[in-house]
């Protein structure tokens, strides 16, 4: 066995997770096939599972870091998906270019997290309590 230290997240958490890696597929499948109106409608669900998780992992930083940049992705992804079926995506404000401001804003907040925070011993060790911490207090809940 290693003598490095396990990350944990609750099982209710990464069942959420898959959850919301199915919805954010078949939204982008509904956007392949030209399913103007499904893949709209699978943004709402797509965005809330991510919200979903961001609130339950919010008392992690690095969990935080990270589920801020994908409803960012999403967002962006959305715009993109809507101007294509629109007809509004090309051009200096269409929203391929206008999806790079939440692609940007997400890339950032990652930028930051893996060069400011994540580099210190400390700030990794918190983290570890704070999954611990949060693990405990579900595991009381159950």
């Amino acid at each position: 066995m290693s003598d490095h230290p396990v990350y944990r997240i609750p099982a209710r958490f990464r069942r959420i997770e898959n959850l919301h890696i199915f919805l954010w597929l078949l939204k982008d499948i509904c956007w392949a096939l030209d399913f103007r109106i499904m893949g709209m409608l699978m943004i709402v669900p797509a965005l809330t599972v991510a919200f979903t998780i961001t609130w339950q992992t919010r008392r992690i930083t690095s969990e935080l870091m990270h589920n801020l940049a994908v409803i960012l992705w999403i967002a962006a992804n959305s715009l993109w998906m809507a101007g294509e079926f629109y007809g509004f995506d090309e051009g200096t404000w269409g929203s391929r270019h206008l999806a790079l401001i939440p692609f940007g804003a997400g890339l950032l907040i990652l930028i930051y997290y893996y060069i400011i925070l994540a580099p210190g011993k400390k700030f990794r060790e918190k983290g570890l309590r704070q999954a611990e911490e949060l693990v405990r207090e579900e595991n009381l809940k159950i």
